[in-house]
């Protein structure tokens, strides 16, 4: 039977959101008699009840939003122990992570990769995979992350249909002296501690300072990589007048390993045969790092007319630098004598620098005896990007018998002090916005927006040849209609359109057309509890024109760029469920599943190293009133089959389960003790897949203890 999943199947999602509401309902009923007690207690657990921005600028809460979004709270960080964005991203329901070597990670959601993200709310761009490693930033400084799934290209511009990830950074909110210091030690030798402290700058708590510092070291699965962590981040937050506030701040994350991987595993024989490695073995050689730094200067003050409008302008600059000394083993390996394989020594030096400046304007008006809200806004921005690479000076030495392979097997070549420009670009982006929230009826809501675009970019990208190419004036619209069933659950449908420049080139060396098309979702959510609990389920669908599609044959006169070409009619549809929050005050609960095929015009299967069935449930339970102060948790996270290749080559990755579990316990109202077990079960796995025709593995089973000190 097809898993296809079409727009008709409407009523078996339906139902499966009744059945949620159901399940919910019985929740509330059975927690009725402290409803009071429990109003106070779960809100901003695993879900908040706060605006956001993300999607359409207009300070909508999750329930008003018409496109589906996740929001990882601090709670649910400090329950997982997350410290890395990809972390995070992995647990979201409908997007998966895969880490290409242990710098570069990449998004995908819905069949197409995640290529943009926000700080809070400010659009800024990564460098390709965050070479830089911007998808191993820690999440330490940040309060929430938000993801909202499909175009948001009302306020991001370019960019595909996937998602938008938002980074919400922690604020000085406290006006007394409060924070916490946390510390400990995991599998392969990791130690780790973080301070984060608050406290007002004068009597009146109008001058507010907030400072987060951490610092993790440590081994990993892999032989020889080894890990070195630096983040340091710090904001003031002051209140000018009453109605007037500023923040400034910056933050700043040093990554300096040792033993760095550049690509995966060899993954074939030199006879057909796969290769099946242990998940310690490594490619890479003790002389090989990957250090990378992310600086990050904003500044953002708001204004609160009386009049009941809100302006705000918001300044950042980013900069990204990466200085790598490499090694790439690739090629195949004769079963008996390991030979066979050619190493490529690789070392560059690079940084990518942006700065933006967003202006926003929001409030309410009135017309036809009804008030309505609207946003508009303008955003510019300009990225700088540079890379050079040192040739290897010294002479060529085969990688020998792989099976004795060791950190010091392949000795450091010697580089020139020189370096060749590859990479050398300069992108302008600014956009126009505006959105209105038009009340037709006290329960119907018409949501409509645009965006006015402009991309550019000049310069040359490990092409000789110098590129210039852009659009300019490009119309985004933006349309969503929400209907309130009940004060508790809103059905809506919504429609964005697609607009991303692209320079992939044709045959001809032509620039391809920009990728353009269409997202639709239609959806229903419903919130419990005075929004303790919140569920959603939507259904999609997705169509692209453009896309680039690699023909695998490379220019003649270049053999480092591929030629290609504009796919047409490619389509990805699918539903996708969620329920979060709390069923009880003692209860935190996320659970998610989400489905869908992608594939072109003539019904081949697109971006198939990603999970098309994806299932994500963590659970906390406060044993308050049985045991004080303990609290046991546990999720899993399940991915159905993936695959890349054709025919004898193809790398296949089969359906698999990850199993973590948590336990906490207070030894007093400040002092508690923290386990965590992620991989209960060992599983071997791949962390991605046809990579050049490598592959590499997860983490198998590790556990942290950590303690921390509240004050």
């Amino acid at each position: 039977m097809s898993n296809t999943v079409k727009f008709r199947k409407l009523p078996l999602v339906v139902a499966t959101q009744m059945a949620l509401f159901s399940l919910a309902t019985v929740a509330a009923e059975d927690a009725d008699v402290e409803k009071d007690v429990e109003r106070i207690e779960v809100v901003g657990k695993y879900t908040i009840n706060e605006t956001i921005d993300t999607a359409t600028g207009l300070g909508l809460s999750l329930l008003e939003t018409p496109q589906s979004v996740t929001v990882i709270t601090a709670e649910r960080i400090m329950d997982q122990g997350f410290s890395g964005i990809n972390e995070v991203v992995a647990q979201t329901v409908g997007v998966s992570a895969k880490q290409l070597d242990t710098t570069r990670n990449v998004f995908s959601a819905r069949g197409f990769d995640i290529d943009k993200y926000q700080i809070d709310g400010v659009p800024l761009a990564w460098s390709l995979a965050g070479d830089s490693g911007e998808t191993v930033a820690d999440v330490s400084i940040y309060e929430r992350i938000e993801v909202v799934r499909g175009a948001t290209g009302l306020l991001t511009g370019a960019g595909d249909p996937s998602a938008s990830i938002n980074l919400v950074r922690k604020h000085a909110n406290a006006t007394e002296l409060q924070g916490y210091v946390n510390a400990g030690i995991g599998s392969w030798n990791q130690r780790y501690v973080t301070a984060d402290v608050a406290n007002a700058m004068d009597s009146n708590g109008d001058l507010r300072f907030r400072f987060v510092a951490k610092k993790e070291v440590g081994d990993t699965f892999m032989e020889i990589v080894e890990d070195d962590k630096t983040v340091l981040y710090g904001i003031v937050d002051a209140d000018l007048t009453d109605q007037t506030s500023l923040s400034f701040g910056t933050s700043y994350q040093d990554n300096d390993p040792a033993g760095s991987t550049w690509g995966g595993l060899p993954a074939w024989f030199s006879d057909g045969t796969p290769t099946d490695w242990d998940t310690s073995v490594t490619t890479s050689a003790d002389w090989t790092y990957w250090q990378s730094s992310n600086t990050n200067t904003f500044a953002n003050l708001v204004h609160n007319f009386s009049n009941g409008w809100q302006g705000k302008i918001s300044y950042n600059h980013l900069k990204n630098t990466a200085d790598t000394q490499l090694l790439y083993v690739y090629g195949t390996l004769d079963k008996t004598t390991g030979l066979g394989l050619s190493p490529w020594p690789y070392k560059s030096s690079g940084y990518s620098k942006q700065s933006s400046w967003d202006i926003q304007l929001k409030g309410d008006y009135s017309l036809f005896g009804r008030t309505h809200e609207f946003v508009v806004g303008a955003l510019t921005s300009e990225q700088d990007a540079y890379t050079e690479t040192f040739a290897q000076t010294s002479a060529f030495i085969p990688v020998g018998n792989f099976f004795d392979w060791t950190g010091a097997t392949y000795p450091q070549p010697e580089f020139s002090a020189t370096g060749a420009a590859q990479v050398d670009l300069e992108t302008q982006q600014d956009g126009y916005y505006a959105a209105t929230r038009f009340l037709i009826t006290d329960d119907l809501k018409l949501i409509a927006g645009a965006r006015v675009s402009k991309w550019e970019r000049v310069g040359f990208n490990w092409n000789p040849t110098a590129e210039n190419y852009g659009d300019s004036g490009v119309f985004v619209p933006y349309v969503g209609l929400m209907y309130q069933l009940t004060p508790e659950h809103n059905l809506y449908v919504s429609q964005t359109e697609i607009f991303k420049p692209q320079q992939a080139r044709d045959v001809n060396k032509n620039t391809l057309d920009p990728v353009e098309g269409t997202n639709a979702e239609l959806g229903l959510k419903s919130s419990f509890m005075d929004g303790a609990l919140q569920t959603s389920v939507a259904i999609f669908k997705i169509e692209q024109d453009n896309l680039a599609q690699s023909t695998g044959v490379p220019f003649p006169d270049n053999p480092l760029e591929m030629i290609y070409v504009a796919a047409k009619g490619v389509e990805s549809e699918g539903f996708e469920l969620e329920v979060i929050g709390n069923l009880t005050a003692q209860w935190n609960i996320s659970a998610g599943y989400s489905q869908y095929e992608a594939k072109d015009a003539a019904g081949t299967e697109v971006n198939t190293d990603h999970p098309r069935k994806k299932l994500n449930v963590f659970t906390t339970y406060n044993f308050a009133g049985l045991v004080e102060g303990l609290v046991v948790g546990g999720g899993v996270n399940w991915e159905d089959k993936q695959y890349n290749g054709t025919g004898a080559f193809q790398l296949v990755q089969d359906s698999y389960s990850l199993v973590s579990l948590m336990a906490r316990y207070a030894l007093s109202e400040q002092l508690s003790v923290q386990l965590n077990i992620d991989n209960l079960f060992d599983e071997k796995y791949y962390s991605q897949i046809g990579f050049f025709e490598q592959y590499g593995y997860g983490s198998p089973r590790n556990a942290s203890l950590g303690v921390t000190y509240a004050f």
